[in-house]
């Protein structure tokens, strides 16, 4: 290779790094430009909704309660709107009791100091174990799950794991389980979504996870409003139709007695 034909591959060379970094550089600049954009339309309409709609208010249980706007997880969209009022006026009934949390879902709102246990999410003060591998050193007063059970066996396997992609009858152990980490008189408050996981569905409204109190809403509208009604009306709803996300959720209670913490 003479001398002139070395210096054009070097420059070539050059010029397709030169290239190469500039489409990387433009690759950044254009996603976070995509990524400012989204947070802003996001934002505005956050604040349109907790403006527009800050007298709405939904009746649970003789309570009235106001619906929950955020950005994280557009929760102007689902159940989100709903379940994270009620779960953190229960929240507060627990301040400086001993709380766990299953599935990393109240701190993206809310500074609370309780544990929380999530198989899969990376954050800091999250505990990653498989919930029916829970084997705490202490008991709980209270533990709490939101939109999280209907995933156990379910559709909790994350992309390209090795792990079977099903297991139904998890959700049992799971449950017990939990059941298993409660003081006397704790108690073990979930919400679940109808329609996600239908076996799910079928324990629940069969009693095989043995909740003492069952409770259900719907959502009635597409600006996302909810009432609250019987497992009758609640089991006809399809989860994403025709509305977006949960149109039926279920909220169980389940307290702990004496006799049940000896045996």
């Amino acid at each position: 290779m003479n001398k002139k034909s070395s210096t054009d591959t070097k420059g070539f060379i050059y010029n397709l790094k030169r290239a190469y970094n500039k489409k990387r550089i433009d690759y950044v600049i254009v996603g976070s430009m995509k990524r400012a954009l989204n947070w802003l339309i996001l934002t505005f309409k956050c604040n349109y909704y907790k403006i527009s709609r800050s007298s709405k208010k939904f009746l649970f249980k003789g309570d009235y309660y106001s619906y929950f706007y955020h950005r994280y997880n557009t929760t102007w969209r689902n159940e989100r709107a709903v379940e994270i009022p009620i779960i953190c006026k229960i929240l507060k009934e627990y301040q400086n009791k001993q709380v766990l949390e299953i599935g990393n879902v109240t701190s993206h709102y809310f500074r609370f100091d309780h544990d929380i246990v999530d198989k899969y999410e990376k954050a800091y003060g999250v505990i990653n174990l498989d919930v029916v591998d829970l084997r705490p050193s202490k008991k709980y007063d209270l533990i709490i799950s939101i939109s999280t059970l209907e995933h156990v066996g379910w559709d909790e396997n994350p992309e390209n794991s090795t792990e079977s992609l099903q297991d139904p009858t998890k959700i049992l152990l799971a449950v017990k389980n939990l059941k298993d980490c409660l003081v006397s008189g704790g108690k073990l408050i979930g919400t679940v979504p109808i329609g996600q996981n239908r076996y799910l569905d079928k324990l629940i409204r069969n009693g095989n996870l043995q909740f003492d109190e069952q409770y259900y809403l719907k959502r009635i509208s597409k600006d996302n409003k909810w009432v609250q009604t019987n497992a009758e009306d609640a089991y006809t709803k399809e989860y994403d139709y025709p509305f977006f996300a949960a149109n039926a959720l279920f909220l169980g209670i389940y307290t702990k007695t004496y006799y049940q913490d000896r045996f």
